[in-house]
């Protein structure tokens, strides 16, 4: 499944703790003490995917039993709803003791005190792989466990390869390499194309501005990359492929998602995440009939990097029990438990080849070969603002309507806006 990157609307707003947030998030029978005095401490865990929750179940089950005087109860709450409800309970200080954190929402809940820093955890954050790791520290401070994660990799469709007498994708593919196969690749006759150019960061133009050396933003958070001649690059590898027809146009994957296409033989190749084995599993067309390859390289390798991490609501009446929950949910063990599954890439280092095994028709090992050059997923304070002018004006570029770099120059000045508008 995919671990979500998509912000939700609720998510521009600025977080304020009212005096409410001072009161119970949870309620206890007990002391407080995780079962010290005869009392039990009830910690509820605030999660958005019901596919997981099983699992989940059981690794609150493992925890349970090595922790007999806590229970956690599991707050499901689908996606569309999730940041919603999860800034009104933040607000009132009502929001879950534990609970799913995704990476452009991070620094808005960090900066806005409603995380826990796990300094008294002591997280031993090399067990992770460190760009994912990263993506949850503020200042360097670790507010965040990474609970799993995925890279984005080269789909493609054997059949067409082979029928158009193009070799497999490669480690050792450059861009090079992929254009001169999208060219081959593509056949008007049969409404067939080499490649879907998808308007999506992560998993297409974020990967190449990073491999073309550029940078949607600065280190510091501070300023847009987008005016770098480097990352203007990156951007024009895509809308040069919907230029030469060699993709679909903005319009048609718009009427049809790049997904449905490749599933349905349309496109020969497709940028995607890890995520997408769960799905081509499922499919009759796509069960057997793809495999993947690592991302071409530009100037140099570079994929995305995302996932979840479990956070603590730094207002939870049982800070000490939350925690451990938290430390928990970060172990070996927890992620012994989500490899099973089959679902998702467990973050924690050594977990990974499970997950590798549950789908052997594709090599997914593809996927964690790029992890040392992983690029964590670009955010800010308030990653939505300039998300939302990603959307719009990238869009003139991939319709045509505007050239690229007049575009890029655009994005980047009302990027620097939004950006200084955040503050310190």
């Amino acid at each position: 499944m995919r671990t979500r990157t998509t912000l939700a609307a609720a998510a521009s707003f600025a977080l304020v703790i009212s005096a409410a947030a001072c009161s119970s998030s949870t309620s206890s029978s007990g002391s407080g003490s995780g079962g010290s005095g005869g009392g039990k401490v009830s910690l509820s865990y605030g999660v958005w995917d019901a596919t997981q929750v099983p699992a989940m179940q059981k690794i609150i089950a493992a925890f349970e039993a090595q922790n007999p005087g806590i229970t956690v109860t599991i707050q499901q709450t689908p996606w569309a709803d999730y940041w919603t409800k999860l800034q009104a309970a933040a607000s009132g200080g009502s929001a879950p003791d534990v609970f799913w954190m995704n990476g452009p929402n991070f620094q808005l809940y960090a900066s806005n005190k409603v995380l826990e820093p796990l300094t008294n955890l002591h997280p031993d954050t090399s067990v992770y792989p460190p760009a994912l790791a990263q993506l949850y520290q503020y200042k360097g401070v670790q507010y965040g466990l990474p609970k799993d994660f995925d890279t984005v990799g080269l789909w493609y469709n054997k059949a067409l390869f082979d029928a158009a007498g193009v070799s497999y994708p490669t480690a050792a593919w450059t861009w090079a390499d992929f254009q001169a196969a999208a060219k081959k690749l593509t056949d008007p006759a049969k409404g067939v194309y080499g490649v879907g150019a998808n308007l999506e960061g992560q998993e297409n133009f974020y990967d190449t501005i990073y491999q073309a050396g550029g940078s949607v933003i600065s280190p510091d958070g501070k300023k847009s990359g987008y005016a770098d001649p480097a990352t203007i690059a990156g951007l024009k590898f895509w809308t040069d492929l919907v230029a030469a027809k060699e993709s679909p146009s903005l319009k048609q994957m718009t009427d049809t998602a790049p997904l449905n296409l490749f599933e349905s033989g349309k496109l020969a190749m497709y940028w995607g995440g890890s995520w997408d084995a769960k799905e081509f599993s499922g499919n009759d067309a796509t069960k057997t009939g793809v495999d993947v390859a690592p991302l071409p390289a530009g100037v140099k390798k570079a994929t995305i990097i995302h996932g979840l991490a479990n956070v603590v609501f730094a207002h939870t009446s049982h800070p000490a029990q939350a925690e451990k929950f938290a430390a928990f949910l970060g172990s070996q063990a927890a992620a012994q438990i989500e490899a099973d599954t089959g679902t998702v890439i467990p973050a924690y280092n050594g977990m990974q080849q499970t997950w590798v095994k549950a789908y052997p028709q594709y090599h997914l090992q593809s996927f964690l070969d790029q992890l040392p050059d992983a690029v964590p997923y670009p955010i800010s304070k308030n990653t939505a603002a300039w998300n939302t002018l990603e959307t719009t004006l990238l869009t003139k570029a991939w319709d045509g309507s505007e050239p690229i770099d007049k575009v890029a120059q655009d994005l980047a000045t009302q990027m620097d806006a939004a950006l200084a508008k955040e503050g310190s």
